[in-house]
């Protein structure tokens, strides 16, 4: 069975599963009562969302997940190799990676929903303290970049520069642990932030997941291929009940999984430094609420928006959520095409 032909039936199964699911879990949702709470910061006409169920994250990871393992089997039982030349040194180094990827993804999911939970059902608002959450990210980052380091998977493709391995010795091993570590947490966490408006971070997200699926083919990684496009149709299936005016929220469950699974996926295909134009949308909502934040103690009250993250701003400025989703995912798809072309004429 050929590389296209798996990635298809990827992205279906998981579109089709997390699609249905959304008949099941959001009414179970709402008869355990899990909505999701509006905090007085936030816009006022947010408020018109409360109790709206949360924690809807569950769907794209069971589908997500439930998508992998079929479609790797079924491309494994058809014939179908998962190995690369960059397991010629270590068997199964390939196979390391989209693994990782994917317990990444689930390791997040798993802080996201504790947190979801806590604030729910709980009722705590603020859900775990920021200290649990951050522990519970830094030890998933950590068990991830020892997996890497552990399979030696440690050498990333710099375009238009070459190979760079970073098991040369002390100094470039400490670069890739506090670089890769950094590189885990940000990404998640700027997952988390871009989910804050119906439909913004699964269709932002989606669009990213094209982008891995298209570099995952260039490189011919059936792996990261077939888990890209498992992300794919799951965002795109959440959509379908995640769009303005939203009938379910995905929640930190929801949101901490993408963010790993995007990154996990940054370093399957061997270049997590592309994760930036990749995921520029990311990028921006981070840095307006590391702006927004450090301005506001500078100049003791000032801000720099009118409220951050940015999309919260653009809101406050009169755009509608539809619009606010249609711009972010085009201007992350002008990011995906840069990273694409550098990755195609670099590497």
């Amino acid at each position: 069975m050929s590389v296209e032909v798996i990635i298809l039936i990827s992205a279906i199964i998981s579109f089709g599963i997390t699609a249905a699911l959304g008949f099941v879990i959001i009414p179970w949702l709402r008869k355990l009562k899990f909505g999701q709470t509006i905090l007085d910061i936030g816009p006022s006409w947010h408020k018109s969302k409360q109790g709206t169920p949360n924690m809807g994250g569950l769907m794209f990871i069971i589908g997500t997940i439930c998508s992998v393992i079929i479609s790797v089997s079924i491309f494994v039982a058809s014939g179908g190799d998962l190995q690369t030349d960059f397991s010629a040194i270590i068997q199964n180094r390939d196979n390391i990676l989209f693994i990782s990827t994917v317990l990444l993804g689930l390791g997040n999911g798993i802080v996201g929903f504790a947190d979801d939970f806590i604030k729910i059902k709980l009722k705590r608002n603020k859900g775990l303290s920021a200290k649990q959450k951050s522990l519970g990210q830094l030890i998933m980052a950590v068990g991830f970049v020892l997996t890497l380091w552990l399979s030696h998977n440690t050498v990333w493709y710099v375009p238009f520069i070459g190979t760079l391995n970073f098991e040369k010795n002390v100094i470039t091993a400490v670069i890739f642990w506090v670089l890769s570590i950094f590189i885990v947490l940000g990404c998640v966490n700027s997952a988390n932030l871009t989910d804050g408006i119906d439909g913004l971070c699964s269709s932002v997200t989606a669009v990213s997941a094209v982008t891995f699926v298209a570099i995952s083919v260039l490189q011919k990684f059936a792996g990261a291929s077939i888990v890209s496009a498992a992300l794919l149709g799951g965002t795109l299936g959440f959509l379908v009940w995640n769009h303005n005016p939203a009938k379910v929220m995905m929640g930190d469950t929801g949101s901490l999984f993408l963010g790993g699974i995007v990154t996990g996926l940054g370093f399957a295909i061997k270049c997590p430094l592309l994760l930036f134009p990749i995921c520029i949308v990311y990028v921006c909502e981070t840095m307006s609420d590391i702006i927004q934040i450090g301005y506001f103690k500078l100049t003791h009250g000032k801000r720099v928006f009118k409220m951050a993250p940015i999309h919260h701003h653009f809101e406050l400025c009169g755009w509608k959520e539809k619009k606010i989703c249609a711009v972010f995912s085009l201007v992350n798809a002008v990011g995906c095409i840069i990273a694409f072309l550098l990755c195609y004429f670099g590497l």
